[in-house]
């Protein structure tokens, strides 16, 4: 137990950076802001929906006009607990909405709806993976809160605009524990968050639309000693550049220290055009905001029983399916991390794995299918190969009417042509031979025509594999490759 401690302490050595007096340790806490997926605003009844003209989907009530009360959205406060239950945490029947009071000018009430001391979400988990093993970060809580409008500043030389277009949107911040030790744990963490809160349908986790965004906090210290004092990274929207600006983060940060300085707690911002961060302002203490509660809104107050009936028809989680494909279909703990990244990518494969072998659709599915999609720049949404065609595919090469080299023409058949797998094959004859007899045949105009060779298989047993090219390649390929091996081990004696 005491190594375990101190291994603790120390800190993984892979993770530590190397400084010009020595290693360093980095870590980093995520506070991820999650766009709610919903028609409808947290307190409004207008519309969440992306793009529109400047101001188009505003109500009474987000552009703050004097008499309007705020009425909560209840398929918000569904999608929060939903999230919550996804992350294995704590649900809380009561919480609180607290007015977070600031100027800004996209912000037209001067405060902000959201949850400070009471959250509807405490303590949770996620499970990630880098490079090849498992690690647990804690969720600290998961609150809902506003969105604010958004200042365009490049439509007039003199003047800023505001639209408050996403003034309102509800948005989930969920909020790690600093558990995070290095670029790639912080961007695993991300990538995981995301996964999840797809596969629960709360969030769509589009990072291009500003729908999923990361304030990352970074501090670094020597191993073994306290937390030292952390920066915020503000509004990072990608996971490449999470991963870029913890890097430049935590190397300005131990410039600094090396040069004997102290860091500022301060928030910044990622340039990804330098790959460094920058001052944007400092940060005093830790909540430098004033909060009371909002005197428009009743505490909210959820029935255990109303929780219970979400959890009920949650999905399978990310976690849950990865297990069950290995253990049903025997696949790797890699093969079904790649499948279950994506809800889609999952079903697919399902749907191709049906009633054949699990382990070689997931081949086609993984090599083939996405190898090729990536290639052409293309999604499995609109592949243009569907599951029934290519576990058409799959269950021929398993039943041996094909094999594995004719299985990759008639993939490049189906993805430029389309069609029936089975009506292709009988089409154009692309059955292999499993005709003993003529097998057989080409086995023995070929030992016949290739005596020097026979004598060199018979001395070296590896150069096998040249009668088998030989024969395969006589049969246009449509010889059965095991039927091969036998005839030729059998006529040669080895």
């Amino acid at each position: 137990m005491q190594d375990t401690v101190k291994e603790k302490a120390k800190g993984k050595a892979s993770n530590l950076i190397a400084g010009a007096t020595g290693d360093w340790e980095v870590i980093v806490g995520m506070e991820v802001h999650a766009q709610v997926a919903s028609k409808a605003k947290l307190f409004s009844g207008a519309s969440t929906a992306f793009g529109g003209e400047p101001n188009d989907h505003v109500s009474l009530v987000d552009a703050a006009m004097p008499g309007m009360l705020p009425v909560i959205n209840a398929e918000c406060i569904a999608q929060a607990v939903r999230t919550g239950l996804g992350l294995k945490a704590k649900i809380n029947l009561d919480s609180v909405f607290d007015r977070k009071n600031y100027f800004y000018p996209d912000l037209p009430q001067g405060y902000q709806i959201s949850q400070y001391k009471s959250p509807i979400v405490g303590e949770g988990e996620v499970e990630i993976d880098v490079d090849g093993e498992s690690k647990t970060v804690g969720i600290e809580r998961l609150h809902l809160e506003q969105d604010a409008g958004k200042s365009i500043h490049d439509q007039h030389p003199d003047y800023s605009y505001v639209d408050l277009n996403r003034s309102g949107v509800a948005l989930m911040e969920i909020v790690s524990r600093p558990d995070l030790r290095s670029s790639k744990e912080a961007q695993a963490y991300v990538t995981k968050l995301r996964t999840i809160l797809r596969y629960l349908g709360t969030c769509d986790g589009d990072m291009e639309k500003g729908n999923l965004r990361a304030d990352v906090n970074v501090s670094v210290r020597r191993p073994g000693e306290p937390l030292g004092t952390r920066c915020e990274i503000k509004n990072v929207n990608s996971i490449r550049f999470i991963g870029q600006s913890v890097e430049a983060e935590a190397r300005r940060q131990i410039g600094i220290l090396e040069d004997g300085g102290k860091i500022d707690q301060e928030t910044r911002l990622f340039d990804a055009a330098k790959g460094e961060t920058r001052s944007m302002r400092s940060k005093e203490e830790a909540h430098d905001y004033r909060y009371f509660p909002d005197p428009d809104l009743l505490p909210l107050e959820l029935e255990q029983s109303w929780v219970d009936g979400l959890a009920k028809d949650l999905p399978e989680l990310p976690d849950e399916k990865r297990a069950r494909f290995m253990k049903v279909y025997g696949l790797s703990a890699y093969d079904a991390s790649v499948l279950v990244a994506e809800r889609e990518s999952a079903d697919f494969f399902e749907a191709v794995a049906k009633g054949t072998d699990g382990k070689l659709a997931a081949n086609w599915v993984i090599n083939e299918l996405f190898g090729r999609l990536n290639k052409e720049g293309n999604e499995i949404a609109t592949s243009p190969i569907s599951a029934a065609q290519l576990g058409g595919l799959v269950r021929l090469v398993v039943d041996g009417t094909i094999s594995g080299k004719i299985a990759k023409d008639l993939f490049e058949i189906l993805w430029t042509e389309g069609g029936d797998p089975a009506e292709i094959v009988e089409k154009r004859g692309m059955r292999q031979v499993t005709d003993t007899g003529a097998i057989e045949a080409a086995v023995d105009a070929i030992i016949a025509a290739n005596p020097d060779k026979v004598e060199q298989v018979k001395a070296k047993p590896s150069m096998l594999g040249w009668f088998v090219g030989q024969v395969m390649k006589q049969s246009g390929g449509k010889a059965n490759p095991q039927a091969v091996n036998d005839i030729l081990k059998a006529k040669l004696g080895i």
